[in-house]
């Protein structure tokens, strides 16, 4: 594996330290398709360093990073000045990966409870397994006062996992779910991915792009990227023959995933498409290595856009990418709770939905976005 990729991986396992305070080695190895070994090295390299502590089956951050390091921190805005904890005031927060994307979003849940004097429970479900039903359960028993739940599956929530919690006796907001009938009564808290994926296809409208392509990874955030492309492709006037793929979620670096990157770039390359918005930034990074493989140049060959904006930067060519406000996400969902919590009169149900920002790099060849 290259140097690059290492820098990438450690890259996340930081992200994830500062989230949540310390990672387990088998989870790590797990979600990044290497061996326990690979992140025990990596760890290591971490504690020389002294970025990290190494802890019997994983590690902790080490001493808070101050200078360059705390700057290149994850999670934005102010470091709260903590506050008293308060009595009857506790979050339950449900989310189905501690080490890609809702690490941001937990952040911001954290720093939000920190301010305003409440605690946090977490529980943890899995894509592969879920056990979201158990977990609602589990928190509920612990003593939570409002639960922040995002759940396994697609953007809507499964009927059974709505119906449990709508008949506990404490309230909820959605994290990045929404139901699917979008008349039920229901606070939430999501990114407008329909809208980055449009904003990413008229970027590349505007750098001069006649057809470009899709290729998402299987995950809940996919259909809805899917649908603000189509939408972008008809309404910007695009060469609808342009490839859309979904390569579904094949272990990372695995043969079967090399195999649906190169099927992907072989119709690119078969319908002259120069332009591709890649979901997620592990798939953009894999795609380009293929690419470059081939003796193909980002962006000269093809322009692309990756979608998530975790390690985006840290790509070989920097890469453009759409930037879910998920730091946000997390702070304003524990602060619609914190309210409903404080209020001693009944509150209107409040739905939130917030659009990502598309973040200019070099991978695109446009210096600067352009606008409409």
């Amino acid at each position: 594996m290259s140097d690059i990729l290492v820098a990438q991986r450690q890259a996340l396992l930081l992200q994830e330290l500062r989230a949540s305070g310390a990672v387990r080695i088998s989870d790590l190895a797990a979600r990044f398709g290497v061996s326990g070994g690979t992140i025990r090295r990596d760890l290591a390299e971490l504690a020389a360093a002294g970025r990290v502590k190494k802890v019997r089956g994983g590690a902790v951050l080490a001493e808070p990073e101050t200078g360059a390091e705390a700057a290149a921190a994850p999670a934005p805005g102010p470091t709260p000045t903590p506050a008293p904890p308060a009595p009857g005031r506790t979050l339950g927060l449900l989310v189905p990966s501690a080490t890609y994307y809702y690490p941001q979003v937990v952040a911001g849940v954290r720093a939000v409870a920190a301010e305003r004097g409440a605690r946090i429970v977490i529980g943890l479900t899995d894509y592969a397994q879920p056990r979201d039903l158990q977990q609602i359960d589990e928190l509920r028993a612990s003593g939570v006062s409002g639960l922040l739940v995002a759940s396994t599956g697609g953007h809507c929530p499964p009927p059974e996992t709505l119906a449990q919690l709508r008949d506990g006796d404490i309230p909820f907001v959605l994290l990045e779910r929404q139901p699917e009938n979008s008349y039920e009564p229901c606070e939430f808290v999501v990114s407008d991915h329909r809208q980055g994926a449009y904003g990413a296809v008229r970027h590349l409208r505007d750098l001069g792009h006649t057809r470009v392509a899709l290729y998402t990874n299987g995950s809940p955030t996919a259909p809805l990227i899917r649908e603000g492309y189509a939408a972008a492709v008809t309404r910007l006037g695009l060469d609808p023959s342009a490839p859309v793929r979904d390569g579904g979620r094949p272990t990372l670096g695995s043969a079967e995933a090399a195999r649906q990157y190169d099927a992907f770039i072989d119709a690119c390359l078969e319908s002259e498409t120069r332009a591709a918005l890649i979901h997620s930034d592990h798939d953009a990074i894999e795609l380009m290595q293929r690419m470059r493989g081939r003796g193909l140049r980002t962006p000269e060959d093809m322009a692309l856009i990756a979608y998530d904006d975790e390690i985006a930067a840290l790509a070989e060519v920097p890469l453009t990418a759409v930037a879910p406000a998920k730091y946000e996400i997390g702070a304003q969902a524990a602060l619609l709770m914190l309210a409903r919590l404080d209020s001693a009169e009944s509150m209107a149900t409040r739905q939130l939905v917030m659009q990502p920002r598309l973040i200019i790099r070099e991978s695109c060849g446009s210096p600067a976005p352009a606008a409409d």
